[in-house]
């Protein structure tokens, strides 16, 4: 069982920052995929970044490639989510997810998941 409890949510204006935390219990961190995703009103969940169990694989949405960077750091367990350059469009809540032994842009493969947090860009 993994617990999952994002953090760093809040409100930014158009070509801001913002770093989400989401941090996890349990000793076999290193062996879960971790991955976020966003759900804008009226919209469906989409996936953003994943990254491998040991931090060495990582991947992106196209609409976020060159601004969003996804890191962890296992002696913490704790996955990172560094946002620049954000846009309106980014307005969401954001939710971290953990698959064990896979990382994965398909939410189906996650079976852990954060309570979210918001994240809303001013334009």
């Amino acid at each position: 069982q993994v617990q999952l409890v994002e953090s760093g949510g809040g409100l930014v204006q158009a070509g801001g920052s913002l770093r989400l935390s989401c941090a996890a219990s349990g000793r076999t961190f290193r062996h879960y995929g971790l991955g976020w995703f966003r759900q804008a009103p009226g919209k469906e969940r989409e996936f953003v970044t994943a990254i491998s169990g040991s931090g060495g694989a990582t991947s992106y949405a196209d609409s976020v490639k060159g601004r969003f960077t996804i890191s962890r750091d296992n002696a913490k367990n704790t996955v990172y989510l560094q946002m620049n350059s954000l846009k309106p469009e980014d307005t969401a809540v954001y939710y971290c997810a953990a698959a064990y032994l896979a990382y994965t842009d398909s939410a189906k493969s996650y079976a852990y998941w954060g309570q979210g947090t918001q994240v809303t860009v001013s334009s």
